[in-house]
This record gives C-alpha cells, sequence and structure tokens, in this order.
C-alpha cells in the first residue's frame, strides 16, 4: 500500500494528527485536517456530506453503535427488527475499523518537541 494522499489537495499526508479519514456512504477517503474542514465549508448537501471516522466523534459512534448492536444481536430484545437495527449499526463500527486499517496504521504517531 502507497502513501495516503490527501483526496482534496493531494499531497501526502505524513502524520497521523493531521490526518481525518472520511465516509461517504460506503467510500472512505483520506484528508488533511484543514483540507477537511474546507471540504465541509464547500459542500453542504445531503448527498455530498462527508463524516469523519476518526477522532473523538468517529471513535465515540463506533463504540456506542458496537454496544447497540452486540445487544441487538445477542438479545431477543426487539426480536428480528432488534437483530436488523444490529445489522445497520455495525456498519459504522465496520467502516471505522477499515478506516483503521487502510489509513491510519499507515501513518507513525509522531511525538512533537
Amino acid at each position: 500500500m502507497g502513501p495516503n494522499i490527501c483526496r482534496y489537495c493531494y499531497k501526502e499526508i505524513k502524520d497521523r494528527d493531521e490526518l481525518v479519514t472520511a465516509s461517504n456512504f460506503f467510500r472512505i477517503k483520506p484528508f488533511h485536517f484543514v483540507c477537511f474542514n474546507e471540504l465541509e465549508k464547500e459542500v453542504r448537501t445531503l448527498w455530498g456530506f462527508w463524516k469523519p471516522l476518526n477522532g473523538v466523534s468517529g471513535n465515540t459512534r463506533a463504540i456506542i453503535l458496537a454496544i447497540v448492536a452486540a445487544w441487538l444481536l445477542f438479545t431477543d430484545s426487539l426480536g428480528e427488527i432488534g437483530d436488523l437495527i444490529g445489522v445497520v449499526a455495525l456498519y459504522s463500527v465496520l467502516i471505522r475499523i477499515m478506516s483503521y486499517l487502510f489509513f491510519e496504521i499507515k501513518i507513525s504517531k509522531q511525538k512533537h518537541h
């Protein structure tokens, strides 16, 4: 796998602190933090919405949805509807794991002096 290239400015992302991975339905793309903020300013439609996957919000969402999915899939709380909701909740968890494996793991976390 090659280096992470920002999908906004097309420059290499060298530090994990400047990496933002975002998803738009089934696509995961890497961005610089600054470039992602510019992208958010430009794109305000429902279909062009990019949701950040890493960082506090992405990690929190993945943890909460993993708990909800496990609860709904391994109990009979809502029956078959609960199983369906649990599978849908797993989507965000799987996208977050894919983001980590495909983009974040390649970049070392550099220490700032």
